[in-house]
């Protein structure tokens, strides 16, 4: 069976990037994630990324953290925990007895599903109603439910947030949010039109399936055959006045947003992008072939049919690959910053990840005969 290695490189000054320094990076260097007791260690499913932490959620229904503990996004830790170089420590999930399904992250908050979404659990700070926990919780490091949500009989099928909102979406096709909605995230009702310290259910006018969150707008998306989108909140960068016609995104296969675009692989491998473009942040043209996105908060990666990793976007802290002097945009083009080929025979490249000017990439090794 194949052993799972995590690189990461970027923005690195709280430790985010667990490889045991904090110093940026700009070629890729191994996580150093937790020991685990048993023979089959296991693999990394999902990463979320908030300002200056980073969460990593395994195949056990685990869940890690690196970065800045001191608002509690990574839960309760101890003084041991921080006396060693910067890596990935297990998040204290005490209160809560099932794995852990859907995990996301505002700049200073962490939100994540459980007992099969039936239930979630927000930790940290949340000024703006980030953690949902009504109008008197601002700070917690201690997981804690939001409590009646989902509603009885209903699970939590995708989970999305950005700098300072969340959106979720359930099994029955609703869609709901918390947090900071003074640009409209969740809707042109005045009263969602503030800081939302609960769930609040969202009008998008279909069954929604998947959700995207950029820093002041929020995106639902329906099923991928009838191509049905929704984008809430403000339309700098002209994120919901040049949103692409529904044909155009029917048949998508995965979808993502920055803070200031939204991102659609469509199943015959193009990516379809609009949004800021000012440092590159939109899709390069040459780009085909992709099987896999992943978008952070102003440079996005993808993984080709070829094996490779292409990042592109804004690259100042090294999360887009090495750079020419003076320069901290790739534009039009990607920079290759993982590549099948070159690692060792047997390996595969199968998990990409992308944060807030972080990149991660997963390689499955394969295990010494």
């Amino acid at each position: 069976m194949a052993t799972q290695v995590l690189f990461a490189i970027g923005s690195n000054g709280s430790g985010q990037l667990g490889i045991g320094h904090k110093e940026d990076v700009s070629v890729p260097k191994p996580v150093i994630l937790p020991e685990e007791p048993t023979s089959s260690p296991p693999r990394i499913t999902s990463i979320a990324a908030g300002g200056n932490h980073t969460l990593l959620l395994t195949s056990f229904g685990t869940l890690c953290w690196a970065g800045d503990p001191s608002p509690g996004a990574c839960g309760p830790t101890q003084p041991s925990q921080l006396s060693v170089p910067p890596q990935f420590h297990p998040v204290d999930m005490s209160p809560i007895s099932s794995p852990i399904t859907l995990i996301a992250a505002t700049w200073e908050a962490s939100i994540i599903a459980a007992d099969e979404g039936r239930k979630v659990y927000t930790f940290g700070v949340g000024l703006k109603g980030e953690l949902g926990l009504g109008p008197l919780i601002m700070r917690t490091p201690i997981p804690s439910l939001v409590k009646n949500f989902p509603p009885p009989g209903t699970r939590v099928v995708d989970l999305a947030a950005s700098m300072a909102h969340v959106a979720v979406v359930l099994d029955d096709g609703s869609a709901w949010g918390w947090g900071a909605g003074r640009k409209g995230q969740f809707g042109e009702d005045p009263e969602a039109s503030v800081v939302v310290d609960a769930p609040r259910q969202i009008e998008v006018g279909f069954s929604a399936v998947r959700a995207v969150c950029g820093k002041e707008f929020t995106c639902f998306f329906g099923t991928p055959e009838k191509g049905e989108l929704k984008v809430l909140g403000s339309d700098k960068w002209g994120i919901r006045t040049e949103a692409p016609l529904v044909e155009r995104i029917a048949g998508w296969k995965d979808v993502g947003a920055g803070w200031g675009n939204v991102f659609v692989l469509k199943d015959d491998g193009n990516v379809v992008s609009w949004g800021r473009n000012d440092h590159g942040q939109l899709t390069p043209e040459s780009l085909r072939q992709v099987v896999r996105i992943t978008v952070g908060s102003e440079h996005a990666l993808a993984l080709t049919e070829q094996g490779d990793v292409v990042a592109w976007g804004w690259g100042e802290h090294g999360n887009c690959g090495p750079m020419p002097s003076g320069n901290d945009d790739v534009h039009q083009r990607g920079n290759v910053i993982a590549s099948s080929k070159y690692v060792p025979a047997g390996a595969v490249i199968t998990v990409i990840g992308a944060g807030c000017a972080t990149s991660w990439v997963g390689i499955d090794m394969p295990r010494p005969s």
